[in-house]
């Protein structure tokens, strides 16, 4: 019988002969941390709807999205017609254009915080630019951030955040700048009060709101209300980065799904329809930080803010195309649906194996936990939040089993985002089905192999 990796070089010569190019021009033969994997990684031709087809002519049930870009599905008709249209207009005008403005509008429909909307290129950008903010705001320098939430790769954001390889790792990052982050465990609002009484210099309170890594190890809701109560009493800006929630757990964003309004937003990913985009969304008078104003103004706290990309008139060509489908509601709501269905089948599919580990997320997004007991759920009916991973603060697994998976469900026709699975509104049960069945046969495979055991180390 064949393992998972021996089944899995003999479905992918291609792509294998590809990667080992790769490796020649890229570090690591990838361009993004998280594509890379053992023992070579899938090259993809092209993608449709919820399915992606590699070089091999192998295809894919997709729940990698664009790394959750695409609650739309790929190539979804409305954008691609959007940005056909836009494409024999031009790219670039360096200036500003009417799309801009249409964007931003729609921007300030769907999300409670948008006040005032500055684009930029990236979601990286988005919270750079919402520390600088805020640190110009209130004058004061430290940031509280909580362990493993990820915000970008600048220095300010990789402080505490743990890597694709499940370490934390502060290289080429000055102790200077290290030395402003204040890195906390989620879930603790009075460890987050005791930083507040002991320094008087915090400037910001950054997190994702529902959790480290997507919401893999996720926070409580009732912590996002202490914050913003914790914040307001202090005087401390509250950033939710919602470059994945945003448009993803509510057409408004975790803030909309939770009623919780922070100061300031950062947005990415669904925001540009699926091509390159970010903003940084919030209270007038913290963004008007960028405003040039008159000569009674201290000029010395304006926040510069160029970006040769920020909404560039094709970015925003998809974003408004993708807004509005957005607000129209109808696609949360069934990407919504298939994720909790696929959750239901994964969990109903690791008790039949009577393997430990749950399957959890919040609205489309599911996390993928094997090899130990899980707690118990938050809002059973749809496997929101695993009340065991809410109490951790790192978002690494660590079991064996979750570096054979992905590989594992490739060999099945379905590519994982790593433990993660991350449902658009172009799947259909058909797909989620195919899934669960899918998911259901590489746990007896990594039972087989050793990698995961039963519930009594039966096989």
């Amino acid at each position: 019988m064949q393992t998972i990796k021996e089944r899995y070089i003999e479905l992918h010569p291609k792509s294998a002969s590809l990667f080992q190019q790769s490796a020649q021009v890229f570090p690591d033969g990838v361009t993004h941390d998280n594509r890379r994997y053992g023992p070579f990684t899938i090259y993809v031709e092209r993608a449709l709807g919820s399915r992606k087809w590699d070089v091999d002519g192998n295809e894919y049930v997709d729940y990698v999205m664009g790394h959750g870009a695409l609650l739309l599905g790929h190539a979804r008709p409305e954008i691609v017609a959007a940005v056909q249209a836009q494409v024999i207009k031009g790219t670039h005008y360096g200036a500003n254009h009417v799309l801009e403005l249409k964007w931003g509008e729609l921007v300030q429909k769907l999300v409670p915080s948008a006040e005032k909307v500055r684009f930029t290129s990236s979601g990286t950008e988005a919270t750079l630019m919402a520390l600088r903010l805020a640190r110009a705001y209130t004058l004061k320098s430290r940031v509280i951030k909580f362990q493993s939430h990820f915000h970008g790769w600048h220095d300010y954001a990789a402080i505490g955040a743990v890597s694709s390889s499940g370490a934390l790792s502060a290289a080429g990052i000055p102790n200077a700048v290290a030395e402003t982050m204040v890195v906390l465990p989620p879930n603790d609002a009075g460890a987050v009060e005791q930083v507040l009484k002991e320094y008087k210099d915090v400037a910001a309170i950054i997190l994702e709101p529902t959790g480290a890594s997507m919401g893999d190890a996720p926070i409580l809701p009732s912590f996002l209300g202490e914050l913003r109560e914790l914040s307001r009493q202090y005087g401390v800006v509250l950033i939710f980065d919602e470059v994945v929630t945003g448009f993803r757990t509510s057409t408004g964003g975790a803030q909309a799904r939770y009623g919780i309004t922070p100061d300031v937003t950062t947005l990415a990913k669904i925001l540009a329809g699926g091509l390159p985009g970010g903003a940084v969304v919030g209270k007038a008078e913290i963004l008007d930080m960028i405003e040039h104003r008159d000569a009674q103004w201290d000029a010395s706290r304006r926040v510069p803010h160029p970006g040769t990309f920020n909404a560039n008139p094709l970015s925003a060509s998809a974003g408004v195309a993708g807004l509005t489908l957005v607000a129209a509601g109808k696609d949360n709501e069934k990407a919504d649906k298939m994720a909790v269905r696929l959750r239901k089948g994964m969990n109903e599919a690791l008790n039949r194996q009577g393997i430990p580990g749950c399957v959890s997320g919040v609205a489309s997004m599911c996390h993928i936990r094997l090899g130990r007991e899980c707690g118990a759920a938050l809002n059973a009916s749809d496997h929101s939040i695993c009340t065991l991973a809410a109490g951790e603060t790192s978002a690494g697994v660590g079991t064996p089993a979750h570096a054979a998976l992905k590989v594992g469900m490739l060999n099945h026709g379905v590519d994982l985002m790593g433990h993660k699975a991350i449902v658009s509104s172009a799947h259909t049960e058909a797909d989620i089905d195919l899934t669960i069945a899918a998911f259901e046969e590489t746990m007896k495979e990594l039972i087989a192999e050793g990698a995961l055991a039963r519930r009594g180390g039966g096989k």
